[in-house]
């Protein structure tokens, strides 16, 4: 996709940056479905490998998992305006180690790695663990989707704002994102599905969604840009009793 074509998705040329979020929410498990599908239709042919029999079932079951994640994150995300959404004292490095053990199955199948980047500072946070985690599931599902090279996904935790604030983001080496798109990007960030450039098959839905969330425990999500790639982040505040060390 060129430069001229995905400024004209997010300039609102695109149909999915005008469309329900239903309509998004089809465009996003197109591409789980297609592919379940065609991963099926390799098992009825009937002419695999006992190997390669197991290999396609677990590349369906994976597939299947991806999209059951989405589809309860849409029920979610339906449900944030009838409850309260506790927040905790929770250990960010130990929840980014969670989601990375989660998804490894799934980066394996794909060729891929996950990673950690382990700080040897303590750090402890203040928000909904559930919505927190469906956060960076969403952000790490994206990232292996868009990810270029040899290079792992990573999950990183830090402190920002003197302290105040812990920021949890997952950066990817994928394709990057002229200036003038970022900015377009940046303005409307979490606000509505929309495509992003030079990642086609996404309509947007996972960051929408991970802004509903976000906002639901009074955090907020952002990005950096990178020259070969990105890193989408959620801020939480840092917890009140980790500063009183």
């Amino acid at each position: 996709m060129n430069e001229g074509k995905s400024e004209q998705l997010l300039a609102g040329g695109g149909v999915l940056s005008h469309t329900p979020l239903f309509v998004a929410a089809a465009h996003e498990l197109k591409s789980p479905l297609a592919l379940v599908r065609q991963l099926s239709l390799a098992l009825e042919a009937g002419d695999c490998s006992p190997d390669e029999i197991e290999t396609l079932a677990r590349q369906i079951t994976l597939t299947s998992e991806r999209a059951l994640r989405l589809t309860a994150d849409l029920t979610r995300t339906s449900r944030l305006e009838d409850g309260l959404f506790t927040l905790e004292p929770i250990n960010p490095i130990s929840l980014c180690e969670e989601v990375a053990f989660e998804l490894s199955p799934l980066y394996r199948a794909k060729g891929r790695k996950i990673m950690v980047n382990r700080r040897s500072r303590p750090l402890l946070g203040l928000a909904n663990r559930d919505l927190l985690r469906r956060i960076l599931l969403n952000f790490a599902d994206n990232a292996l989707h868009y990810a270029e090279g040899d290079a792992p996904v990573v999950i990183t935790a830090s402190s920002h704002d003197n302290g105040t604030r812990i920021r949890l983001g997952v950066r990817d080496y994928g394709p990057a994102i002229p200036t003038k798109v970022w900015r377009q990007l940046e303005s409307s960030l979490g606000n509505r599905a929309q495509p992003l450039h030079s990642r086609p098959e996404s309509s947007g839905l996972g960051i929408y969604i991970a802004h509903q969330f976000a906002e639901a425990m009074n955090a907020s999500i952002g990005t950096t840009r990178h020259r070969d790639g990105a890193t989408f982040y959620v801020d939480i505040s840092a917890s009140t009793q980790m500063r009183l060390f």
